[in-house]
């Protein structure tokens, strides 16, 4: 099968009209390259997506107290309530399967409005109080220094972590950060670390421009008591926080006489939910490019069958000769089939080199030109490229088999007969 007078046989029966062969392969060539760079685009939007996601751990929940809207138990619907640090270790005690509960407050808005001094320069900026494992949560790269820990959280530290954005607005360039004080609103901080977010969102630069303080120091500086003012939920590896967070709402209906069916009254952002709609949309552009790319890919395979038929039309009296010779029908299909399958993948790694070529330049270009929002990296693995070989090696096979089943039905008699 698989000799040199076979292959040779294959080839020159493939270049007899090399013209009509090469429009022909030209059709798988197109499809597969189509089906490579649908989806290395489908994996570069894809990657950049979720590099929005900064690293922050996925399997999270932020939830935050809003107006009550039904009453209950003798309490009117409108009034307003708090998280506490009694209602994180009611979390922590009864949900094992979270690995975070991270209370958090924060001073000024979501657009900064902190008056943090230091010296004769000043800014504008939100300060957090958090907890250690809050770094495992939303990750961040220390630039100098350290982050906090739990010493700072039982001694009460008035530390900070500022981020770039904060140093480059309060330091001169060059000036050492790391035992420095700061003033946040009228509170002496001493500067412990420096931070620059993982993320790269279109809103990187305001995330450089955070400072982070130990939960309790935070408490006792601005006269929070036992306040939280919202919370980051993570689920254990193996467990979702979609499944899990309807038992932490309970516990905090339960202590706050809420309405059960209260769903109003707790405000949260599910990023584990979101992140699997995102995943389900990738997925889901990922059938499309292969329907896509296998639809174009299947023109070609036509082109292939139809160019085929046309070869065992021609070659009616070969066959014939090789049928009176004591040809088997097996032989005769196994060569057409061979020749449909070679001339389909020859030009389908055409196809793919083609394709990877592209993605190498478009790589090329991105890091040239700097990052492209929602979009990175675009590529295909090896697993995709395995799959392309299988499709194109039945393509092949899909594509010679009516002519190979039209050469098998030529009877010698009427072969040597046709002119």
């Amino acid at each position: 099968m698989f000799s040199k007078d076979r292959w040779d046989e294959i080839i020159e029966a493939l270049s007899r009209n090399w013209f009509r062969t090469a429009l022909t392969a030209f059709g798988v060539l197109w499809g597969i390259f189509i089906l490579v760079v649908l989806l290395a685009a489908g994996k570069g939007l894809e990657n950049g997506v979720k590099k929005d996601f900064g690293g922050i751990a996925t399997n999270t929940m932020f939830m935050w107290t809003q107006g009550i809207s039904k009453p209950y138990k003798g309490l009117p619907k409108g009034r307003r309530f708090n998280y506490d640090l009694d209602d994180v270790a009611a979390i922590k005690q009864n949900i094992p399967e979270l690995r975070f509960v991270s209370p958090r407050n924060q001073l000024g808005g979501f657009g900064g409005a902190n008056n943090v001094v230091r010296g004769l320069n000043s800014g504008a900026f939100n300060v957090y109080g958090d907890y250690p494992e809050f770094i495992e949560q939303q990750p961040m790269n220390i630039t100098s220094g350290r982050f906090m820990n739990y010493g700072d959280i039982q001694e009460k530290r008035k530390v900070a972590i500022i981020g770039e954005g904060v140093r480059n607005a309060l330091y001169e360039n060059g000036e050492e950060a790391i035992g420095t004080y700061i003033k946040i609103n009228g509170v002496n901080f001493m500067v412990v670390g420096t931070y620059a977010k993982v993320a790269s969102e279109g809103d990187s630069e305001e995330n450089q421009k955070e400072i982070y303080v130990p939960f309790t120091a935070f408490s006792q500086a601005f006269n929070m008591g036992n306040r939280v003012g919202w919370m980051a939920v993570t689920a254990k590896d193996g467990y979702s926080i979609t499944a899990l967070k309807s038992e932490v709402f309970d516990i905090i209906k339960t202590r706050h006489t809420i309405h059960p069916e209260d769903d109003r009254a707790i405000g949260n952002f599910d990023l584990y939910e979101q992140y699997q709609k995102v995943d389900g949309l990738f997925i889901a552009l990922k059938v499309v490019a292969y329907f896509v790319g296998i639809l174009v890919l299947l023109s070609g395979i036509i082109g292939i069958s139809n160019i085929m038929l046309i070869v065992v039309k021609e070659r009616t009296k070969e066959i014939g000769i090789r049928r009176a010779l004591g040809a088997s029908p097996w032989s005769i299909r196994g060569q057409i089939l061979m020749e449909s399958v070679f001339l389909t993948i020859i030009s389908g790694m055409v196809g793919i080199s083609l394709g990877a070529a592209l993605i190498y330049v478009l790589n090329a270009i991105l890091d040239a030109n700097g990052p492209v929002e929602m979009f990175a990296n675009p590529s295909v693995d090896l697993g995709t490229v395995i799959t392309a070989l299988f499709i194109l090696i039945f393509s092949g096979l899909l594509a010679g088999f009516i002519p190979a089943q039209n050469a098998i039905k030529v009877k010698p008699i009427d072969a040597l007969r046709t002119e």
